[in-house]
């Protein structure tokens, strides 16, 4: 096990208009589970190659148990990677595929043979170590690949999307068999996806990428409770955060027509902004009495509850997301929106960076 830290480091590509990963600062435990998650072309594979050693630092560095891995070839540094297309051998069997990466480090057949019967054992593959890969499925496949990971007993595991190739039922119990097993080993492990949900569900602590930059590395509590900014605000959670143009006073918070009295505390650090954006969570609007008037364009009957989606009255070019009940409008219905202001975010609109608490 290990400690990992990047320090500035830094990847830019040639020709490239900018960094592919721009002084990504991270400090992640020995033994912890971190999600690097963001949309496509943040930079969070390029940062797990660059630990792997698969991609250059041009600046910067990258430490492993506190030795700079700066020049160190990707096979002394002691990682073990998990790739999304499995890249299992097709004419080896379950146990040759796990055991491989062992005889080519010249491990003992007898010791290469233990090591792989308790992997197998781990991941519930002990019945399928003479089959081949194309006698497996997908979840099949994916578990011979962690196999093959865990037998080299690595000082850090790095998972790129290993989830992609799987449908969203078998995604789902797959993440869970991965979370468990790695609470198991407590192996320090880095895992990239572009899920958030997934990124939410498996992480100990999540670092949010944006355009090969940092936006916030915390736990998913404190992600969806306090984003730092408006992109982590929109970006975690599903549906996303509903997201208004928004200016303060000493009345309080306008939106449009509405105004929103939130604590003082927050309101007081609003006012030294002259543009905000006001977000709420879906589940923290309520049909019913409230300051917003919300034109319903359509609803989502999910069975338990429902998500209302519309725009303010007025402003078309306004969205506005409702979580309600069993019971809820129809599409083309007027209706008011109560808020929850202890659970208001505001953000400065020049910065995007999130204002007082």
């Amino acid at each position: 096990m290990a400690e990992v830290t990047y320090q500035d480091a830094t990847c830019i590509y040639p020709g490239a208009e900018r960094p592919a990963v721009d002084a990504l600062q991270l400090a992640i435990n020995d033994g912890e589970f971190v999600v690097m998650v963001g949309p496509s072309g943040c930079g969070k594979t390029t940062a797990l190659r660059m630990l792997a050693g698969l991609e250059e630092i041009d600046d910067g560095s990258i430490r492993i148990d506190g030795k700079d891995m700066v020049g160190v070839p990707s096979r002394d540094r002691d990682i073990a990677m998990v790739f999304q297309n499995y890249a299992l051998y097709p004419s080896k069997t379950v146990g040759e595929n796990m055991g491989f990466a062992l005889k080519m480090q010249g491990v003992a057949k007898d010791e290469r043979a233990r090591r792989v019967r308790e992997a197998a054992k781990l991941l519930d593959l002990e019945a399928l170590l003479d089959r081949k890969p194309r006698n497996l499925s997908g979840g099949q496949r994916q578990r011979v690949a962690m196999g093959r990971a865990i037998v080299r007993e690595p000082k850090v595991f790095c998972m790129d999307e290993p989830l992609s190739n799987l449908d969203a039922q078998l995604r789902v119990s797959t993440r869970t068999q991965i979370a468990e097993l790695q609470r198991r080993l407590r192996v320090t492990t880095v895992y990239v996806t572009h899920d958030q949900v997934e990124a939410m569900t498996m992480g100990e602590r999540v670092a949010v990428m944006r355009a090969g930059q940092l936006q916030q590395f915390a736990s998913p509590t404190e992600l969806y409770d306090r984003p730092a900014n408006v992109f982590v605000a929109g970006f975690i959670g599903s549906p996303a955060m509903n997201r208004f143009d928004a200016t303060a006073d000493r009345d309080g918070i306008h939106i449009g027509d509405a105004a929103i009295r939130p604590p003082d505390a927050q309101l007081s650090a609003a006012q030294g902004h002259s543009k905000l954006v006001a977000g709420i969570r879906p589940e923290h609007l309520s049909v019913g009495d409230g300051p917003l008037t919300v034109e319903v364009a359509l609803v989502e009957d999910l069975g338990s509850d429902s998500y209302i989606y519309g725009h303010l009255a007025g402003d078309e070019e306004s969205s506005v997301i409702v979580r309600s009940g069993r019971e809820h409008p129809r599409p083309g219905e007027v209706i008011k929106a109560g808020i929850d202001t202890a659970h208001l975010h505001l953000f400065d609109e020049a910065t995007g960076l999130r204002v007082g608490d």
